[in-house]
């Protein structure tokens, strides 16, 4: 099967899966979770790959959301965003729900307190085989991966770019990053919050915990 139709069938049956959830559903931010699900992420064009299809779907909500195309949302594109999924609330508890996603309080919801707040839920175990993996590349320790973190921990001479001679080592390092940092803001370091968000992405297409596990301990060698 080719990775389109796979993408696609994975995009059918979470929109169905998020669908039938939609109508059990009363908590604002679980309801508007579901709703960016239930749209699919068609439509997402130029954002790099690799992207899980999840964090697409949010990609895809955040930007139909911002309506002046600054990357952040007042409360005033906040509300109509709600409206517009259908999500109705008296005034005061979306002033509420706005607050709850505005995390650092500055009266505007950038992509990252968006896509925070939204991510799907993980396990403790999740969690923590994930920091695992970023204190792996996180070399110097302080909470950042760079380019410099991944020497002598990503072998790029293996990627065939650099084989052929078409990338150097350091552009190589530079993709690798680039997967993993906020499609907003590609700056070649990838935060704490940034490698999370990617594997709650992940994490959210595979059941069981045990899988997930042993997925990241071989990819990083745990």
């Amino acid at each position: 099967m080719s990775e389109m139709a796979g993408t696609s069938r994975h995009d059918r049956e979470m929109t169905i899966n998020a669908k039938r959830q939609l109508s059990e559903c009363s908590d604002p931010v679980e309801k508007l979770r579901l709703q960016c699900l239930a749209r699919g992420s068609s439509g997402i064009k130029g954002l790099g790959r690799p992207l899980t299809h999840v964090i697409t779907c949010y990609i895809r909500t955040f930007k139909i959301m911002d309506d002046d195309n600054n990357r952040s949302l007042d409360f005033k594109e906040f509300l109509k965003g709600l409206n517009d999924y259908g999500i109705l609330m008296e005034k005061q508890e979306a002033t509420t729900l706005f607050q709850h996603f505005d995390r650092d309080g500055s009266g505007m919801i950038d992509f990252e307190e968006f896509l925070i707040t939204l991510r799907p839920p993980m396990s403790k175990a999740r969690k923590e085989v994930v920091m695992q993996a970023f204190r792996k590349l996180d070399k110097t320790g302080d909470g950042v991966i760079t380019i410099e973190d991944l020497q002598g921990v990503y072998n790029a001479k293996y990627h065939p770019k650099y084989q052929n001679g078409e990338w150097t080592e350091d552009q190589v390092f530079r993709k690798f990053l680039d997967s993993f940092d906020s499609p907003y803001d590609k700056d070649g370091k990838v935060t704490r919050e940034e490698f999370m968000n990617y594997y709650a992405g992940v994490s959210a297409s595979i059941d069981t915990d045990v899988y997930f596990l042993v997925m990241m301990r071989n990819a990083w060698k745990l």
